[in-house]
């Protein structure tokens, strides 16, 4: 009996130890398809005329970069024909630059991309969005089980429109940006709030808050990428599936193209944990 137990025990060691070794599998390689990265943001009080956008291309399940595309041609023009060019920076390559944009509330802009002889499209409206309100109010019991701090901002929906937001929350506690897309269904004309919270946040912390004025093809674009990542609180999430934007492909619909070209005002406020 002692010698099987000796032998149970060798042999439950040997394989904990084959089961550190990393399994890789051998997965179909699609041909790279363009990302493009079209987000025009207006940070309430400055003139936004410096814009990027960033154009590279979708790559292997196990890779952790993103090829970076250069050579494109690309034009943002408004509703007058007036052409704001993106040139690409010459020390970063795959991020295009302007250095004059001109950004008008409830102004129709079109985005036109050149590339590699096929041309790509999109048209979206630069949406507007409320102040983050100066009173945020922090409880140190919140949370669902009343165990972390949580902070609420507001901001005050316009009653006269339909309207729709992306809340952006960054801290050091956290590695990537937090997003939440709301529509004003429930908040039509009302003082809205929004509450945050983490138990490891502390006295000190400064908590990064940015709302987005969207229009509502993004908030139901934003959704369903939400959905498809399985990254939308949902309890029985989706299988991941690929969510195309609103640019297009004139050229050759076959060759798509992944990204959105969205134009947003933008509400920055920062809150320092007492």
């Amino acid at each position: 009996m002692k010698i099987f137990k000796k032998f149970m025990i060798i042999a439950m060691g040997l394989f904990l130890i084959a089961c550190e070794d990393v399994v890789e599998v051998d997965l179909d390689k699609a041909e790279p398809e363009l990302v493009v990265d079209a987000s025009i943001d207006w940070e309430k009080g400055t003139i936004g005329k410096d814009q990027k956008i960033r154009l590279s291309t979708t790559t292997g399940y196990y890779s952790s970069e993103f090829p970076t595309v250069s050579g494109a041609n690309i034009v943002v023009t408004n509703s007058a024909n007036a052409v704001f060019s993106f040139i690409e920076n010459p020390d970063k390559k795959g991020e295009y630059i302007c250095s004059n944009f001109e950004p008008v509330i409830g102004e129709t802009y079109t985005l036109t991309i050149l590339l590699n002889g096929e041309t790509y499209k999109a048209e979206e409206k630069l949406m507007s969005v409320p102040d983050i309100e100066d009173t945020i109010e922090q409880n140190n019991s919140g949370g669902m089980a009343g165990d972390e701090v949580e902070i609420t901002y507001y901001y005050q929906d316009n009653g006269a429109q339909e309207n729709y937001y992306l809340n952006r929350i960054t801290t050091h506690l956290v590695a990537f940006p937090q997003y939440q897309a709301e529509d004003d269904e429930n908040n039509q004309g009302n003082l809205t709030p929004m509450f945050y919270s983490h138990k490891d946040l502390k006295a000190g912390d400064v908590i990064h808050i940015k709302l987005y004025g969207i229009s509502k093809r993004y908030f139901d674009y934003f959704r369903k990428l939400l959905s498809a990542s399985g990254n939308d609180d949902s309890p029985f999430p989706t299988t991941p599936t690929a969510v195309r934007g609103n640019i297009l492909n004139q050229t050759n619909s076959k060759n798509s193209v992944y990204g959105y070209f969205r134009l947003s005002e933008v509400a920055v406020k920062s809150y320092t944990i007492q």
